[in-house]
């Protein structure tokens, strides 16, 4: 899809991959309607935005976590520019290091993934009266493999990669575009949750995604989405190398498990003897 005069909604849009998705989508031609539950940080992405396109982007506070609340985002773009044709759903969370409690769960699950469900739930009608539509869905490289340290935020990023699946296979023949980002380490917040959290497994986390690859800036991750949705592509993966991790995995599972059970080893033995 060319998103040159398309309306576009991007969640998670304060900083990180989501500002940066909200930039490179304004100075692509697209109008935006940058949501975060940090109302001031999206307003400071818009403020950013606008000093080379005024009014081509918008700002707004929104807990995705809320049906009613990504309900008025919709409204608000629909108002303010017309129909959304694309809907990036990048809010997420780190989750609880290690298994985690039930209302940590509850909160990974509802920005993970059930802010997905609930986006596509409101969209897909419209889409397919429109037979035109396109549902961007960030997961991760945990989503294929799976994340050392967060037990809910593997779990929800499996999930996530599931349910655009499913999109795809329901809608996609008509008119409904579906892609899934993963990615490994990107500069942001969320890659140094881990590292920050005070726990031997947290630290390891990070140092398993920092250690794995190149850790990209959000602007290159931006710019490899983009080409994937002119492309259409489902599966976008700024770092190539977890399709070759992917497919390692699936060719012997047992193997595959065991030597992350080892690498893990390594990461925490490196944990202990830095502390």
């Amino acid at each position: 899809m060319q998103v040159a005069g398309k309306i576009a909604v991007v969640t998670g849009g304060g900083g990180g991959i989501g500002g940066a998705l909200a930039a490179r989508l304004v100075r692509d031609g697209a109008r935006v309607v940058v949501a975060d539950l940090d109302a001031e940080a999206a307003a400071s992405v818009v403020a950013a935005i606008g000093e080379n396109h005024p009014g081509a982007a918008v700002a707004m506070g929104a807990d995705v976590s809320d049906i009613a609340q990504i309900e008025a985002l919709i409204a608000r773009a629909e108002a303010e520019f017309g129909p959304v044709d694309l809907y990036f759903a990048n809010a997420g969370v780190a989750g609880p290091v290690g298994l985690g409690a039930d209302k940590d769960w509850l909160t990974t699950i509802d920005v993970n993934l059930q802010a997905h469900v609930r986006a596509a739930r409101l969209l897909v009608p419209g889409w397919l009266e429109r037979g035109e539509g396109y549902f961007i869905g960030t997961a991760s490289a945990a989503g294929l493999l799976t994340q050392i340290g967060s037990a809910a935020y593997s779990v929800t990023k499996h999930a996530a990669v599931g349910f655009a699946e499913w999109l795809s296979v329901t809608y996609g023949d008509r008119g409904i575009r579906v892609s899934c980002l993963c990615p490994m380490g990107v500069e942001t917040k969320l890659l140094r949750a881990g590292e920050n959290s005070g726990d031997a497994i947290g630290e390891a986390a990070t140092r398993a995604v920092t250690s794995a690859g190149a850790v990209l800036n959000p602007e290159e991750v931006a710019e490899v989405v983009m080409a994937a949705v002119d492309d259409e592509r489902f599966l976008i993966l700024p770092h190539p190398e977890v399709l070759d991790m992917y497919r390692h995995k699936g060719s012997d599972y047992d193997r595959w498990l065991a030597g992350m059970r080892r690498y893990q080893g390594q990461l925490l033995k490196g944990v202990a003897e830095s502390g």
